[in-house]
């Protein structure tokens, strides 16, 4: 009993940053149509960012609750400086072209900001330990769990939830729906659709940071992060299926519970496991559990 329990905690805890993650990533696709092979870059500009912040506010000798305010900042910080010299620098010159051309440019821009990262923070690792010890302990049955993961369970519906919300109850959400269904009606009707691309991208960019951030404190922040995370995300995107909200929840909840099972119970099948479910998948859903609604054609 406890360890299924173990691997149900271990899962949830690693489903929750992950669906953060693929959850930007599947919104940028859903309206601007590209696979963003960047996308973990963001993940790890987040979390180096909050490794800065986190010293930052230590160094003004704030309390340690302050560094849960620093995370947030730094998500938010590279939001606003990444998102408007990404798409307006850069993929908006590319949009309307060959879909792998656009992966080409994502996957430059992968390469180029590994090396940014590098030179701006170096190549040692980041330890960011004052957050995760915040919440202490929390005891369940025989067991003993850190009490920031459950922080980042909750932390990962908050998210999900303002998300579905604000795409499906609120009028600015209902815009970016016209987007993405058919991005030419919506400019005949008035809708500035470069202006929606830019905000769909900057909060894709801030899910991938702010899920980057909130996962410093639990790894070591050093060069390399970023492709381990775009290759589980990609997986849980598949798996749920592109451009689905919930796709990315169950995706990232499968992924989750599969590795920690591997994990619990077979560690050498750890990454394999999650490639096996993939698999799985594709062969009885090939456009993923979740696909998303497409225009009828006439």
């Amino acid at each position: 009993m406890s360890t299924a329990l173990t691997i149900l905690i271990d899962g949830l805890t690693y489903a929750s940053w992950l669906f953060i993650v693929a959850l930007g990533l599947t919104l940028v696709f859903g309206v601007l149509k590209i696979l963003n092979i960047a996308h973990g870059s963001f993940y790890a500009l987040g979390a180096y960012a909050a490794a800065s912040f986190v010293a930052w506010f230590a160094s003004m000798q704030l309390a340690p609750a302050w560094s849960i305010v620093a995370m947030l900042l730094a998500a938010v910080a590279v939001a606003a400086l990444v998102a408007p010299l990404t798409e307006r620098g850069l993929l908006r010159f590319f949009y309307g072209r060959d879909e792998v051309l656009l992966v080409l440019v994502t996957y430059a821009l992968f390469l180029i900001l590994e090396d940014v990262t590098k030179l701006v923070w170096g190549a040692n690792p980041y330890y960011v330990s004052a957050p995760y010890s915040l919440f202490g302990n929390v005891e369940i049955g025989t067991q003993v769990y850190v009490g920031y993961d459950f922080v980042l369970v909750a932390l990962a519906v908050v998210i999900g939830v303002a998300v579905w919300w604000g795409l499906n109850r609120t009028r600015q959400g209902k815009i970016v729906l016209a987007v993405i269904h058919s991005e030419e009606v919506a400019a005949s009707m008035g809708v500035n659709v470069s202006r929606v691309y830019m905000l769909a991208f900057a909060l894709g960019i801030f899910l991938a940071a702010i899920g980057g951030a909130f996962t410093a404190p639990m790894i070591s922040v050093q060069p390399g992060v970023s492709v381990g995370v775009i290759i589980v995300s990609f997986a849980v995107v598949i798996i749920g299926g592109l451009g689905s909200i919930q796709g990315a929840a169950i995706g990232a909840l499968i992924v989750g519970l599969a590795r920690s099972f591997a994990v619990h119970v077979v560690p050498v099948a750890e990454l394999f496991s999650i490639y096996i479910v993939m698999a799985v998948v594709l062969m009885f859903r090939p456009e993923g559990l979740f696909q998303r609604v497409q225009a009828r054609k006439i």
